[in-house]
């Protein structure tokens, strides 16, 4: 037996329009989605999303589709953006990654300083950019109810 599974962008945006709840319910669930898929925790994204969204009484469906954010597609631009972010906010917006000469404890200290450009980076992004979805979703939703 054979088993296809056909995921189209139709099925999704069908799963996206027959969502219920209040329009604030369904842009808190995608909102918090967006927000956790920004960060760079692989194959924890979705579980994350939706543990915030249970939290927070949102939409947990929407909460899973807004961890799509990030993709194979994606990842590289946007963990490299977080990490400029991240470098802007403290304040050290240089180009390096990591220095070519590492001594083993140094390693550390710049394991530790590559980790929080990112993570800072991937917090400011994640309110930023699930303020705009969550606000968009809310829009959408509301026009929706009034039809």
């Amino acid at each position: 037996m054979r088993f296809k599974r056909d995921i189209t962008y139709k099925k999704i945006l069908s799963l996206f329009r027959s969502q219920n709840g209040s329009p604030f319910f369904n842009a808190k669930g995608l909102a918090i989605g967006v927000f956790s898929g920004c960060f760079p925790f692989f194959g924890f994204q979705t579980l994350m999303g939706v543990f915030f969204a249970k939290i927070a009484k949102g939409n947990i469906v929407l909460a899973a589709i807004g961890t799509w954010i990030s993709n194979p597609f994606t990842y590289i631009p946007l963990y490299y953006f977080n990490y400029k972010v991240g470098s802007i906010f403290l304040k050290n917006p240089s180009n390096k990654i990591l220095e070519k000469s590492l001594v083993i404890d140094d390693l550390w200290k710049q394991g530790r300083i590559f980790s929080l450009k990112l993570l800072l980076g991937s917090s400011c992004v994640g309110i930023l950019l699930a303020l705009i979805c969550g606000s968009i979703v809310f829009f959408i939703y509301k026009i929706k109810s009034k039809r």
